[in-house]
């Protein structure tokens, strides 16, 4: 069959299925795109010519279509995603952090980048740069490092053995994140006669890995001589599908369950065995609870350090891990026993091998009691009012009451992820989408965007701040255009909160977060800029709601989800108000010498947090 390379590459695309305990599904449903020179002639033509296979959606920005892959990818348990499309030069630059996110959340993306042409006839041509070292070098091996494989397609004859190897990459649960192929734009346009069966329909089975019996063994040894054991849920249950085996496990020997970020949800808030989040961003519970361990059981989690906060949390001197994991890295890490497996069925093989055994009393009567005080910690948080406009945690507890048990909220960076990890109360596996591998700022609404699209039946709750949106609101226009309708509320504290409290505890006084009118001979200190963000809303095509106090806020919230628009619900919040804490510290390090007192006193308290690190080997 003679076809372009750029339309051999797209019917490849549309074969391809990904299939785990027998359902299946298309692995790309779809790609976005934006067009230039070196895109156009080639995969844009053939998206144009083949439109009925492979659906083209039209993004706004190229970082932002990387993030809606990512995450359409995480809301289907990396069991599909979508490719992505650009130009040579900013097009495909403007992609390498949305390639960073997706690597390092270990979420499936492909990226195809167009670049230089491999004939070299008219170089150097727009966009290129011009490198004397090497001929082959472009503005796209700048993907390298943060792809888990990059491939140039020099000549048409390449293309195959690429997307194999592509495949192989997007479906491993282990290996997966992005995948980019540079697509020279001459290369593009090239005809070649293609071998039939490379069009035939694909299906990639996604394995479940098994326990070794002798890992198992010692992972079962070990609890059983264990008199304060907690398990720390990562992103490896939601995405295995192991929720229910966790929930059978846990109510059998009745351990405690900590979630990490990715693994929030992993169990619903109230359930009897839930202690809440864990770690830097935790809860009180859940922290006591790791401090106390003298066993933990990390499932699926790459115990960052936000998780371990900075490797301060497990103070047992003899404590021991238990680590589940698909990838061997990471069941390596804290010198734990190590169970390479799928987490649901190591879940399974621990319940039946542990039959008979489940934790002393006092331990489960123990967490119940922390995670009560906990839940009215939160419950106070909730209602928290001091008279003039919301505090964050009180603008989350209303979306948290009027969002539905399997609407989703998403978010990404600044303070908000800490307060939704501790305050956010799940009650769907997938209820509680947010980006905390990367913490990218401008991830939630292109974000929320692919979560969308993964399930149109939940209702997409995301939550921004005034920074984050100014980083990256374009895809609005997106959602618009396509008719898919996302809640975004913004909340406006004028800066960027989160880092002006990390500022004042390292004693840099909220330096450089505020938005503020620079001031002669005081710098950034003046008035809040007069920037309007929901009149910026309402020009990218959204509806707008504007809220001021609490109530107003919770009626702006209904009316938004009521509508068939996307609506944005501009609120304002006070970046001062106090929120729960973790109990738990984060290693940020502090000058070592200051002329400034606030900066000594903040090493000296650093200095004294860091006696609690530990190394584990």
């Amino acid at each position: 069959m003679r076809l372009t390379v750029g339309q051999a590459l797209v019917r490849f695309l549309a074969a391809q299925w990904s299939e785990r305990d027998g359902e299946e599904q298309r692995f790309f449903p779809g790609c976005f795109g934006i067009f230039g020179h070196g895109n156009v002639a080639g995969v844009g033509q053939a998206l144009l010519e083949y439109g009925e296979e492979m659906p083209y959606y039209m993004a706004r920005n190229e970082q932002a279509m990387v993030h809606t892959a990512s995450g359409f990818a995480r809301m289907n348990d990396r069991l599909s995603t979508f490719a992505c499309t650009t130009s040579i030069g900013p097009g495909a630059t403007n992609m390498v952090t949305g390639a960073a996110l997706a690597t390092i959340n270990r979420l499936p993306v492909l990226l195809l980048p167009g670049d230089i042409f491999a004939g070299r006839v008219a170089n150097p041509v727009l966009q290129e740069l011009e490198d004397a070292r090497s001929y082959d070098a472009s503005v796209n091996d700048c993907f390298k490092p943060v792809s888990k494989y990059w491939d140039r397609i020099n000549r048409p004859e390449q293309l195959p053995s690429a997307l194999m190897a592509a495949m192989r990459v997007l479906t491993d649960p282990v290996e997966t994140g992005a995948v980019t192929l540079s697509l020279p734009q001459d290369v593009q346009a090239e005809a070649y006669d293609w071998p039939e069966e490379l069009f035939a329909r694909r299906v990639w089975r996604i394995p479940r890995p098994l326990p070794e019996a002798r890992d198992l063994d010692d992972a079962c040894a070990a609890l059983r001589s264990a008199e304060r054991p907690l398990i720390v849920a990562g992103g490896g249950v939601i995405y295995s599908g192991a929720t229910d085996a966790l929930r059978t496990f846990a109510e059998r020997t009745g351990i405690p369950v900590a979630e990490t970020q990715a693994g929030k949800g992993a169990l619903p808030w109230d359930h009897p065995s839930a202690v809440g989040a864990i770690g830097a961003t935790g809860s009180t519970a859940a922290n006591a609870l790791a401090r106390d361990a003298d066993v933990v059981v990390g499932i699926g989690t790459r115990y960052s350090d936000f998780t371990t906060a900075s490797h301060s949390l497990f103070a047992d001197p003899d404590v021991r891990f238990v680590n589940v994991n698909v990838a061997r890295a990471d069941a390596f890490k804290l010198g734990g026993l190590t169970l390479v497996a799928d987490a649901r069925e190591a879940l399974t093989a621990l319940d039946a091998a542990l039959a008979g055994w489940t934790v002393p009393d006092a331990h489960r009567d123990g967490a119940r009691d922390l995670t009560a005080r906990w839940n009215a910690v939160v419950d106070g948080a909730y209602g928290f009012d001091n008279g003039a406009v919301p505090a964050q945690s009180q603008v989350i507890g209303i979306v948290n009451e009027e969002s539905g048990p399997r609407d989703v909220v998403v978010c990404a960076a600044g303070s908000m992820p800490g307060d939704l990890h501790r305050l956010w109360r799940t009650r769907d596996r997938k209820g509680y989408h947010v980006e905390y591998g990367y913490s990218c700022m401008g991830y939630e609404i292109a974000g929320g965007l692919g979560v969308k699209m993964a399930d149109p039946s939940r209702e997409v709750y995301v939550l921004v701040g005034d920074g984050s949106y100014l980083m990256m609101a374009q895809e609005l226009t997106t959602a618009v255009a396509e008719g898919i309708k996302l809640v975004v509320v913004l909340v406006q504290n004028h800066g960027y909160a989160s880092i002006g409290n990390l500022s004042e505890s390292v004693g840099a006084d909220r330096f450089g977060t505020r938005h503020r009118v620079r001031v002669p001979g005081a710098g950034l200190d003046g008035e809040p800029i007069p920037v309007d963000l929901a009149a910026n809303a309402a020009s990218l095509g959204a509806d707008v709601l504007r809220a001021t106090g609490a109530e107003e806020f919770r009626a702006a919230l209904r009316k938004a989800a009521a509508s068939p628009r996307t609506t944005v619900v501009h609120v304002e919040t006070d970046p001062l108000a106090p929120a729960p804490g973790s109990d738990a510290w984060w290693d940020v390090p502090v000058a070592e010498t200051s002329r400034r007192a606030a900066t000594r006193d903040a090493r000296a308290r650093y200095d004294d947090a860091k006696k609690a690190q530990r190394r584990y080997l």
